[in-house]
């Protein structure tokens, strides 16, 4: 990972034969308490369908969201999407990827006993995905330390499984999923291949994205002003990434 100035440019629009990437959460929506209190701008929804159209179809969603939550969040936009940081995978609209494994028993007994962490540490937030667990302390930042020492006592527990952290959020998630390999899948479809990849992001878990897309012979937008990223471009906030959609919406 490449130490990058705040002062990175700002993105160019992009052209016909782009691939456009989005992260969602403090990318495209601001982050909240809890994940359900979020909610995407009708006017942003609008701007993304239109590239949909602009772009035949190479715009895709890359979350550490669920499918079905990224699905209802959008609606009635379909897209095709990686969720669960790539774990899920929608190439197109017709296909859904298998889940690559259900969860282990392990995963049950660690849900239980984050539950005791977040009841001894009110206000963090334990997310069971499925597959996976997310830890939030957004709503108690002094809690942070507390969580994290909690997450790698019990990964060493717990075989095929890495942490990954993120905003004020660190997550128990399958080894080998990241939203790295969820870009270099989607551009092995007809819908993406032999365009140039566009990442957008904001966290650690867009490093990921930031490092295909430029593998790729694409580029990459930082969104925020983190001082070590290997993103190319940044825009400061998710305020900034609205607009910059919408120019490029208008732009055709």
């Amino acid at each position: 990972m490449a130490d990058a100035h705040p002062s990175l440019p700002s993105p160019p629009l992009l052209d016909n034969a782009c691939a456009l990437f989005l992260d969602v959460d403090g990318t495209l929506i601001d982050f909240a308490d809890s994940p359900e209190a979020v909610r995407l701008l009708p006017e942003v929804r609008e701007a993304i369908g239109l590239l949909q159209e602009h772009l035949n179809g190479a715009v895709a969603l890359v979350s550490g969201r669920p499918l079905a939550q990224l699905d209802a969040l959008f609606a009635p936009l379909l897209l095709p999407a990686a969720g669960l940081h790539g774990h899920e995978l929608r190439r197109d609209l017709a296909t859904r990827a298998a889940i690559l494994q259900g969860p282990c028993e392990w995963l049950h007994g660690l849900h239980h006993r984050a539950a005791s962490l977040a009841h001894r540490h009110p206000g963090v937030l334990v997310e069971d995905k499925g597959v996976s667990i997310a830890l939030h302390w957004r709503a108690q930042p002094q809690a942070g330390p507390h969580v994290l020492a909690f997450a790698q006592q019990e990964i060493t527990q717990l075989p095929g499984y890495r942490l990954q952290p993120g905003d004020h959020v660190v997550e128990f998630v399958p080894e080998g999923s990241n939203k790295g390999q969820a870009v270099e899948q989607l551009m092995q479809h007809d819908t993406f291949a032999g365009r140039t990849p566009v990442f957008v992001g904001d966290d650690l878990t867009d490093e990921f994205g930031f490092d295909a897309a430029n593998r790729l012979g694409g580029w990459s937008v930082l969104v925020g002003d983190r001082a070590q990223t290997s993103a190319r471009f940044r825009l400061d906030g998710t305020t900034d990434v609205h607009a910059w959609l919408q120019r490029n919406a208008s732009n055709r």
